[in-house]
């Protein structure tokens, strides 16, 4: 187990902090910061989570901060279908519906898929049921041979965008799921090279006959004061030229 102030100095060094960025950045002292994490003082519960704002600290990580200073957790975790979450549930509804006749999902931290609109539903259809039992890994469907893997033509450039992206957000936050996710399905080899764009990156698919090029936008909740809501992320994928627009309007 580690202590609160070993756990705040991780996360410190991981945000590439020193101890005065964070005092200055928090409104406290710099001395009152090393007296935190070598556990000589003891914070309050509103310190602790003070802290853990200026580092960027995920809600779930905030409440394993307070745990190991001694204080109850402050952030829930409940489903999305809870009834508490029903208006945030209802808006990923309206999003994805919204974006038709065009691909939109919703899925969690570990890339595990919440919730599609019914333009996926033709690319899934391509897929082995296997990969498509609960929890749907979206990594997993995107480059695994049995799935969407074999519908992309560029797939070395949507292999290097993934990789990127899980990179980024184990840089931000290490997770052991989505560590082992990324050594199973992302590790560089030596015929990966950096894809070359020069504005965006786009995936190009293989359905019915046509390649489409689509490229994507990911929404997140402004103001998530759930763990849920917090982690949930929406893509929402668009045409890159006239041809996929009627293709998939048809």
């Amino acid at each position: 187990m580690h202590t609160v102030g070993e756990l705040l100095r991780q996360w410190r060094h991981r945000r590439r902090l020193s101890q005065l960025d964070l005092a200055i950045a928090a409104d406290v002292s710099a001395r009152h910061v090393s007296l935190v994490e070598t556990g000589k003082s003891n914070p309050s519960a509103d310190m602790v989570l003070r802290l853990a704002d200026q580092l960027d600290v995920p809600l779930r990580d905030r409440n394993t901060l307070l745990l190991a200073a001694g204080f109850a957790p402050r952030y829930a975790e409940r489903p999305l279908d809870d009834t508490a979450l029903s208006a945030a549930r209802n808006a990923v509804e309206r999003v994805l519906r919204a974006h038709e006749p065009y691909p939109a999902l919703a899925f969690d931290r570990r890339w595990d898929i919440i919730m599609t609109n019914r333009a996926v539903d033709p690319f899934l259809a391509e897929c082995d049921p296997e990969l498509l039992r609960p929890p749907v890994n979206l990594l997993r469907l995107g480059l695994d041979p049995r799935g969407l893997a074999r519908l992309v033509v560029n797939l070395s450039d949507v292999r290097a965008v993934f990789r990127a992206r899980v990179r980024r957000q184990l840089a931000a936050a290490p997770d052991p799921y989505l560590a082992a996710l990324y050594a199973d399905l992302l590790a560089p080899g030596p015929e990966d090279a950096p894809p070359d764009s020069d504005v965006m990156i786009h995936m190009i698919v293989r359905h019915a006959g046509r390649e489409l090029r689509l490229f994507s936008t990911i929404t997140t909740f402004g103001t998530p004061q759930d763990i849920t809501l917090d982690e949930v992320a929406i893509e929402s994928y668009y045409p890159a030229d006239a041809e996929t627009a009627a293709h998939l309007h048809r």
